[in-house]
């Protein structure tokens, strides 16, 4: 009988050893390397560049809150807004009164920058998404802005929102989840226009 504990115990130590190497390294190792070799852009953080800086990530928000610009998604993340390490929504419910207050005073806020706006204001445009980073709005709450942004830069509003439309990014794999507009590189490309 002891013979027999210490030949499953030695067995068990093995299996224990075999599957750490394949599941802690091999694999690991393995979906690196195709990483690497085959969305190299993804995996180094889908960064966007501009002048060779990098300025942004393709996949995490960053907050604007300048009426010449776009605004994203409210974050909910803390210390600080669209804080990567600390993802996570605000966790409170629709009749909590600190979610109310919250939402009231970014209704506030886009009407006090765009007075002449009386469209209703998009949902995404005063609540925070489940993780607190998505830099993307939905079409609606683009279009939303596009009076102002075009007001206040001074640029005819068809240009504008000619623009906001090359951003629009369709639904994943054609029929996952709704299109949508990423706000860092619209607001990029705003820059760029002359």
């Amino acid at each position: 009988m002891f013979k027999e504990i210490i030949h499953q115990t030695k067995l068990s130590l093995i299996f224990v050893v075999v599957f750490t190497v394949l599941t802690g390294l091999i694999y690991p190792g393995v979906m690196t390397l195709l990483g690497k070799v085959f969305f190299s852009h993804q995996t180094e953080g889908s960064f966007i560049e501009k002048n060779g800086k990098k300025v942004g990530s393709e996949l995490i928000g960053q907050p604007f809150d300048d009426p010449k610009y776009f605004w994203s998604r409210p974050s909910a993340t803390s210390p600080y807004a669209y804080n990567a390490a600390n993802s996570g929504g605000s966790n409170s419910g629709p009749t909590n009164p600190d979610l109310i207050k919250t939402v009231q005073g970014r209704v506030e806020a886009l009407r006090k920058a765009d007075p002449t706006n009386t469209a209703p204001v998009p949902m995404d445009l005063v609540t925070a998404s489940g993780s607190g980073l998505d830099p993307h709005i939905s079409i609606a709450a683009a279009e939303y802005q596009v009076e102002r942004v075009s007001r206040v830069r001074k640029v005819d509003v068809k240009v504008v929102k000619d623009l906001m439309e090359k951003y629009i990014e369709g639904n994943f794999l054609g029929f996952i989840g709704e299109p949508g507009v990423n706000v860092v590189k619209l607001n990029l490309a705003l820059d760029e226009l002359k």
